[in-house]
């Protein structure tokens, strides 16, 4: 028979027994103590979390980390650094030093890892020079000419990418940016050689003229979708050509804007009243354009983030239903956007005629500026300061191309390929993620799983 006073049997039967020499609180604290002492501590690996432990929160630098690779910026940036090194293997196999080592590989193959190397580095040394500085220039003032290059080269695509990511923003597709730049070259043009003014004014009036002509053009297409729910892609497309056949004709055209006494389809010189003052001298091309690039970045930056009507846009763009369940007339903000858009692509038209080429333009003014402002909106993720920084590059990119054809014999279309490359980069970001092996946004980070010992019972 078991002995009441057993500490086994008093495990088993809690307050079964009840005797003179203890109570049950006596016997309950007596089970504690013999439950501990039989329970031998539970081990973790290191790192991990014990059961029934608190997880540890992620550092602030942690969160910082998760939140840089999981943003949408260091996708546009990767996509540049894709391109150039997709670039880079594209110079490679057309340089024919590369082609002559390749020849005898197995021989000797340092050589071709050599001519490999000398061929993309002379290659990338060539576009700093002619976009950046240039270091064998005898004084710093001549040696910093190609940034200033490339400044001048990056304030129409500033411009226009403002108004492309603008019309981004509130959900349209200004597609419309050829077609809108020779009109506000047109209407500035001909206010620049036509008309006499003080100096300033003249130029403040040309100005003037070329964005209300271009925001005019850009408005056609807003009314009609919210009007008639036309797209405007496929009316600003069309808008192209029709303003691109008007223009040519005015060019042929005596008394619009061919030139007095002249058979070629080309405009008179713009008189020195209306020209964009230099602003660094005359021994750079850097002029008066970029102050008003950067201007239109910060009041573009200002309309989306800080003013109501910037509210709007992207509630528009965001949701139109629930921006018109809400009050917001979307019709008119369709009709807004697309002025705006229209009126700074007007801005990138102006600075060609006024700024760039002041002895006179033809129809192919626009110089593929209205598309490329698609590739440099896609690339500033149609934020302001996104498309000033994408603006630079792409100017860098026209600035340094020519300098890489002319020094190392690079084929310029290689820049183009590279322009073409980062769009599709931008446009695949799962596929960027996957080369450099990023989370997903939104995803959460991984927690480790704790690691629980068997239990050894006690003897």
């Amino acid at each position: 028979m078991s002995d009441p006073n057993d500490p086994d049997v008093s495990l088993e039967q809690p307050g079964a027994i009840d005797d003179a020499s203890g109570t049950s609180a006596d016997r309950a604290s007596t089970s504690t103590a013999t439950s501990v002492e039989s329970e031998p501590p539970v081990t973790t690996a290191p790192g991990t979390t014990a059961p029934g432990a608190t997880p540890e929160e992620p550092s602030r630098w942690t969160i910082a980390l998760r939140e840089i690779t999981t943003g949408n910026a260091i996708i546009s940036v990767l996509a540049v650094v894709l391109a150039l090194i997709v670039g880079a293997i594209m110079i490679a196999f057309t340089d024919e030093r590369v082609q002559e080592a390749a020849g005898y590989f197995f021989a000797r193959p340092g050589d071709t890892f050599i001519a490999i190397w000398e061929s993309v580095s002379g290659a990338y040394v060539a576009f700093f020079q002619g976009s950046i500085y240039n270091f064998r220039r005898p004084d710093f003032v001549a040696g910093i000419r190609p940034l200033t290059e490339t400044l001048t080269f990056a304030t129409p695509l500033i411009a226009a990418g403002l108004g492309v990511g603008l019309a981004f923003r509130v959900g349209m597709f200004n597609i419309g940016g050829r077609g809108q730049m020779l009109i506000a070259a047109s209407a500035a043009g001909w206010v620049g050689f036509a008309v006499d003014l003080p100096m300033y004014l003249h130029m403040i009036v040309a100005l003037i003229a070329g964005m209300i002509g271009a925001a005019l053009w850009a408005g056609i297409a807003g009314l009609l979708k919210a009007r008639t729910g036309a797209h405007e892609v496929i009316v600003t497309i069309m808008l192209n050509y029709v303003a691109l056949y008007l223009v040519s004709w005015m060019l042929r055209t005596p008394g619009l804007l061919q030139a007095p006494g002249s058979n070629n389809p080309k405009t008179p010189a713009m008189k020195d009243t209306a020209i964009f003052p230099e602003l660094l001298g005359p021994q750079f091309n850097l002029h008066f354009g970029f102050i008003l690039a950067v201007a239109a970045t910060v009041l573009v930056w200002w309309i989306l983030n800080r003013s109501s009507l910037g509210f709007q846009f992207r509630a528009v763009g965001e949701n139109p239903n629930a921006a018109r369940v809400s009050g917001i007339n979307v019709k008119s903000m369709y009709v807004y956007a697309m002025l705006i858009s229209g009126a700074l692509i007007g801005l990138a038209g102006v600075s060609q005629v006024l700024g760039t080429v002041t002895t006179g333009f033809s129809s192919g003014i626009d110089a593929g500026i209205g598309f490329d402002a698609i590739t440099v909106a896609l690339l500033g993720r149609s934020t302001p300061w996104g498309i000033f920084a994408a603006g630079i590059l792409f100017g860098a990119f026209k600035a340094g191309g020519f300098s890489m054809q002319a020094a190392e014999g690079v084929p310029i279309d290689i820049v183009l390929v590279v322009q073409s490359l980062i769009v599709l980069f931008i446009a695949a970001p799962p596929l960027v993620r996957a080369i450099f092996r990023l989370p997903a946004p939104g995803s959460a980070p991984k927690r480790q799983r704790p690691i629980v010992t068997k239990e050894v019972k006690a003897k």
